[in-house]
């Protein structure tokens, strides 16, 4: 390390010759806010200085090109994309996303341990900062049954790993609030690192509870009053902006002079579809600026900002001693990467990717869909009563409403009712075959025929399907079972598509094109099934959430939907 550091000493001061000179660009400084001519030195992985720099193995003259750090992006579940780590990598390292911090929660809630170190070895052999927040909600709750549980002793062990930075979002809100031992437990063994939050609509004194239980972020806020009050007791706030959560354009008005350094943008799901159409953080970066907040800021907010509040050294800037990950890109409206360099190596030209993939081993990843057979009898949902309890889907949310609806029945059995757009919804138990089916009624879906199913159904990732009638609802749960995990589209008891998804039932081991090219076919068939969501698929994956509000469902083998646990 020493020998390196003088390297890159000697080099700032004009002694020795840079590996390599970026000459006549403009660079953005986002520490003060500026845009500065110069040519950046670059010493190995570091920048070496900025400045009337000359004398390098390598020069590119750069002229009139603009170069900014690479993208970080404070918090996103990479497992929503439902790509393998190298295709994912492929995705976002072009567009210029070079430091992501994940809690791996997802694949975590199937495959525990095992799941957490598949993702993190795969990642060290890409040019990709993968910062790890233990996972704080391995069962995310009670209220359902997931594939593994993650204790205290292991968050301990985790905070103890390379690039574990701090401790994942604390979705058990309620549980912070009662003061439960087993949710503080966690939480003190975290003391001292970053500790990010999951409280939606939470406010008030519950508010005050939640933050002095010593939470540091949030980035579940839906509306600019939740998010301003959350600031202002202390939290920083995360600016989701998703394929399913999008809350960009109700809390870009946060965004001041006097306030600028408690935000950063998140992306919380991502798609493989809107990561190969649109990008990954480069697409809020550019939405922001779009909607008219001043184009150096939305960096900061994508650079700076969560590297200070993650604590990740060595970058978020263009500075002397900093990690050369930089973009060069024509001009930051359209924020398009012309060359993307990691740790000074040129790792992406125009949007072509030129590093290679790991080899992978999935020991601990494969065959997690396991159900125990049942037969179509086990989706009837008996009548109880002309009315019901119905889910209602609120559009670009993850959070429903509950409604009391007057049902339509047969047999004295609920049935779904397309003219009034009530919907029959299960979740099938599939880590641990106990035979548990939760089942219920959903509203806003707009499916005339056919079933959705899926295995990405957070957080617990059981299968989560959506349906007209109870064979085809039995197809969509019998196809995913027969592909390990993934997506289908059902009518007529025949698919008519599907993905599959076999890592953990949450990733699929094709190349990025094949797996968004799919999706995209999965939400085509959808939408001609009469869905009129312009996510079905994302969409139906938050369905099984209990613990957002109002009302969700749970796989606790219910069968009457007026016994549903509301939280």
């Amino acid at each position: 390390m020493g020998s390196r550091l003088a390297e890159v000493i000697s080099v700032a001061k004009g002694e020795r010759p840079a590996d390599l000179i970026l000459a006549n660009g403009k660079v953005v400084n986002t520490f003060n806010g500026e845009i500065e001519s110069g040519n950046i030195a670059i010493s190995g992985d570091r920048v070496a200085g900025i400045g009337d720099y000359r004398d390098a193995k390598q020069i590119l003259d750069i002229s009139g090109k603009v170069v900014l750090p690479g993208l970080i992006d404070g918090h996103t579940h990479l497992e929503s994309s439902m790509l393998d780590i190298g295709q994912y990598a492929r995705a976002v390292v072009p567009r210029g996303t070079l430091a992501i911090v994940t809690d791996l929660h997802e694949i975590a809630n199937v495959c525990g341990l095992a799941g957490i170190t598949y993702v993190l070895s795969c990642a060290r052999r890409l040019p990709l900062d993968l910062f790890l927040m233990a996972p704080s909600c391995v069962p995310a709750t009670h209220l359902e049954t997931s594939g593994a549980v993650i204790s205290p002793q292991d968050i301990r062990r985790i905070l103890r790993w390379r690039n574990t930075i701090g401790l994942g979002e604390v979705m058990n809100f309620p549980g912070v609030i009662g003061a439960d031992e087993g949710v503080l437990g966690k939480i003190d063994i975290a003391q001292g690192r970053g500790i990010d939050g999951h409280a939606p609509g939470v406010s008030g004194r519950n508010l005050n509870a939640y933050i002095a239980a010593g939470i540091h972020s949030d980035h579940e806020s839906i509306s600019l009053a939740e998010a301003r009050e959350k600031l202002a007791k202390g939290m920083f706030i995360m600016i989701r902006e998703g394929s399913s959560e999008k809350n960009l354009d109700a809390l870009l008005p946060l965004v001041t002079d006097k306030t600028y350094k408690r935000c950063l943008f998140v992306v919380d799901d991502r798609s493989c579809a809107d990561l190969l159409r649109d990008g990954d953080i480069d697409a809020v970066v550019r939405k922001a600026i779009k909607r008219g907040l001043d184009p150096v800021r939305a960096i900061q907010l994508a650079t700076i900002n969560p590297a200070e509040y993650f604590r990740l050294e060595r970058l978020g800037a263009v500075a002397p001693g900093y990690f050369a990950n930089l973009i060069v890109c024509d001009d930051l409206s359209s924020l398009r990467a012309h060359m993307v360099f990691y740790r000074g190596r040129l790792v992406a030209k125009d949007g072509e990717p030129l590093f290679n993939l790991p080899e992978i081993d999935r020991c601990g990843v494969a065959s997690t869909v396991r159900i125990k057979p049942f037969t179509v009898e086990k989706l009837r949902l008996k009548a109880r009563g002309e009315v019901s309890l119905v889910i209602e889907v609120i559009p670009g949310q993850i959070v429903t409403r509950k409604r009391t609806e007057k049902v339509s029945t047969a047999d004295g059995a609920i049935i779904s009712d397309v003219s009034r757009d009530i919907l029959k919804i299960a979740v099938v138990e599939r880590h641990r075959a106990t035979g548990k089916i939760g089942l219920g009624l959903i509203k806003g879906f707009g499916l005339k025929r056919g079933a959705l199913a899926s295995s990405i159904a957070h957080d617990s990732h059981n299968i989560v399907v959506v349906g007209v009638s109870d064979e085809d609802i039995f197809t969509a749960v019998k196809e995913i079972e027969k592909m390990q995990g993934g997506l289908a589209a059902v009518s007529g008891r025949k698919v008519l598509a599907s993905l599959a998804l076999p890592i953990a039932g949450l990733l699929s081991d094709a190349p990025l094109e094949t797996v968004a090219g799919k999706v995209e076919t999965l939400e085509k068939v959808a939408h001609e099934l009469g869905s009129t969501l312009p996510a079905p698929f994302a969409t139906l994956s938050f369905m099984a959430l209990p613990v957002i509000p109002e009302l969700k469902l749970t796989d606790l083998g219910l069968v009457d939907v007026n016994e549903f646990k509301i939280v």
